[in-house]
């Protein structure tokens, strides 16, 4: 496992802190990560399935998953955030599994309270600690994965069409290919690609790349330096007049704007 400190529980509400945007806009981290919910409901999009999830609800999404979830005031939890190399076996695919036995919810409470403390602290043989925590926390996901049935498997044709869509879209949404592009490629007419994502997410394909996109350049405004035309061409958009006018029609302001809210403020 690498350093104990790449290792990171991060509460749920701190994920919004900059904007709720960050987490209700879709995107992915190169990390593996880890959701429980002890508190709260609210709507999930993960793999281009939309679930709903509440309190003891646990979400595990590989590196690379193209997600984003609602996030009230009334959320609580913890995300966990696994270093690059971790070494644990966990799931390959998105996982969404709701946990009804009180000895499992208080388990897996216990084992992130561990980790936190370990974390936190400076004991003896820390990484060691750390490591041993968290094989632990692969354990219980392990266990309640073969106890309980998955809310995001893909059981029919559509959701798996989705499923490959969504890993496409998380892979090509850089470029300027379009839904008919996307679709071609998947072996399927724009038309059905399109009816399939509204059953499944409750949007069009256009519109789950349209949100895709605009989700990492507000990431960009908001992280990054970058020029904006530079942003629009390396989001694949034609020219950073037509980047500003779909940008602007997603969020209701200009690229300028959002960026200027986003900037931190000195006193």
């Amino acid at each position: 496992m690498e350093q104990a400190s790449d290792l990171r529980l991060v509460p749920m509400q701190s994920l919004a802190k900059g904007g709720r945007w960050r987490v209700e806009a879709m995107r992915s981290y190169s990390v593996d990560q880890l959701l429980w919910f002890t508190r709260g409901q609210g709507r999930l999009i993960a793999d281009g399935i939309t679930r709903g999830y509440g309190a003891h609800n646990v979400i595990f999404l590989p590196a690379g998953t193209m997600h984003a979830f609602e996030l009230g005031p009334q959320v609580y939890g913890t995300a966990v955030f696994f270093p690059t190399n971790h070494g644990l076996e966990v799931p390959e695919k998105s996982l969404h599994l709701r946990i009804r036995d009180a000895r499992d919810q208080a388990e897996i409470n216990l084992i992130l309270d561990n980790l936190q403390r370990e974390i936190e602290g400076d004991r003896p043989a820390r990484r060691q600690a750390l490591t041993h925590h968290a094989g632990l926390l692969s354990v219980w996901l392990e266990r309640q994965r073969l106890d309980h049935d998955d809310a995001l498997a893909a059981s029919d044709a559509a959701r798996r069409l989705v499923r490959r869509f969504s890993a496409l879209v998380e892979t090509r949404f850089h470029t300027g290919d379009s839904v008919s592009d996307y679709a071609k490629a998947l072996g399927v007419t724009s038309t059905h690609l399109t009816r399939v994502c509204k059953e499944t997410c409750g949007r069009t394909a256009s519109e789950f790349l349209s949100d895709r996109k605009i989700s990492e350049a507000r990431r960009l405004l908001a992280d990054t330096g970058l020029p904006i035309k530079d942003i629009a061409s390396g989001l694949g958009f034609a020219s950073a007049a037509y980047f500003t006018r779909s940008f602007q029609a997603h969020t209701g302001n200009p690229p300028s704007l959002f960026r200027e809210s986003t900037a931190p403020r000195h006193h």
